[in-house]
């Protein structure tokens, strides 16, 4: 039986330094312990996820505990997915594509080349086109709570030395996602699949001549800035599109309540991106002292937008879920095309 608080304090139910304690036991047992992993190294996860998980940590007042790692520090990134499903992690913020997620629908993790322009595609095709139910569909056929999607920075370049034609990027050994590589080898490039943490000294090294993973203020904030000399405004993408992942039975597990408050302090976690990088890329392409901007001709990068669309009807024809991924991405942009102002720029 419950005891309320005044039948406890008219009955002396308990006494002494027993009654002054109680008021601090909030759950019956031992609280809910998760570890989750990031794809993100510590500087990065300090705004990408940390802010997310301490605000759950503090709010479930000791009914949960979510433990927080950083990129590699379990498990590689690529065996992100394995460990969650098997229990190793019970949860996971990633893209499908880096963490080699086996469904119909990995390969629109990270960047799918040209599918979003700016941020605030990604939530909107997700909430209002119909991703986040395939999303969930496909993720429960292999054992996995799809929890939430966002949007991250858009995807460029920044290399060690300039890019000013596609014909520059021929041979450059870059680290970039899978599908991102898979698209951007027909350049020349060669994609190239390291250790996050490593990715600098391999800069530094001459292992890579560049990066194709981030925007500017995520090569400022890991470090990239400071072994790269030049940033390409050209991008390949608008947004990452990353999630918060959970192993099934331990999601199952969780109290209704405390779903509530993952889903909505992750939901936070993506505006808190969406700002942060927006107003990032645009201060540090002005303000920032490290990286030198360079161009690709618009005539010229148009054929790279050109060939996406070719790419977008090849990855179409592996399988019925990728087409009818690929068809929601082509009415979205057609819609976003015929709106113009300001949501599309010629």
């Amino acid at each position: 039986m419950t005891t309320t608080r005044r039948k406890f304090l008219t009955t002396g139910a308990l006494g002494g330094a027993a009654a002054l304690a109680a008021p601090a036991v909030h759950a019956q047992g031992a609280p809910i312990r998760w570890r989750m992993q990031t794809y993100a190294g510590a500087a990065l996860g300090e705004h990408v996820v940390k802010p997310a998980i301490d605000m759950f940590n503090e709010i479930a007042d000791g009914q949960m505990q979510i433990e927080l790692y950083y990129a590699d520090q379990i498990v590689p990134t690529s065996e992100l997915f394995r460990a969650m499903q098997s229990g190793t992690i019970d949860a996971v913020q990633s893209d499908d594509d880096s963490m080699a997620s086996p469904t119909e629908v990995t390969v629109f993790g990270g960047y799918f080349p040209f599918a979003s322009r700016y941020s605030l595609d990604v939530p909107v095709l997700f909430n209002q086109y119909g991703l986040k139910q395939i999303w969930e569909e496909e993720y429960a056929k292999v054992g996995v709570q799809h929890i939430s999607a966002g949007a991250w920075d858009p995807c460029h370049f920044a290399t060690k030395d300039p890019i000013r034609s596609l014909k520059d990027l021929e041979g450059k050994r870059v680290f970039t996602f899978p599908t991102a590589g898979r698209f951007l080898a027909q350049f020349g490039v060669v994609p190239v699949q390291l250790p996050w943490e490593d990715i600098q000294v391999a800069l530094q090294t001459g292992e890579l001549d560049g990066i194709a993973w981030s925007g500017i203020t995520e090569d400022y904030t890991v470090g990239w800035a400071d072994v790269t000399k030049y940033f390409l405004t050209n991008n390949i993408s608008g947004a990452w599109i990353g999630h918060f992942f959970a192993n099934q039975a331990k999601w199952d597990a969780v109290p209704e309540r405390l779903k509530t408050l993952m889903k909505v302090c992750f939901e936070q976690s993506h505006y808190y991106r969406q700002w942060w990088y927006w107003g990032g890329e645009a201060d540090l392409r002005v303000n920032g002292p490290k990286l030198e901007l360079t161009s690709i001709p618009d005539a010229e990068w148009a054929t790279v937008e050109e060939k996406a669309r070719l790419f977008w009807d090849e990855i179409a024809a592996e399988s019925e879920t990728k087409a009818k991924v690929v068809e929601i991405f082509k009415t979205y942009n057609a819609v976003m095309d015929k709106a113009g102002r300001p949501y599309r720029y010629g």
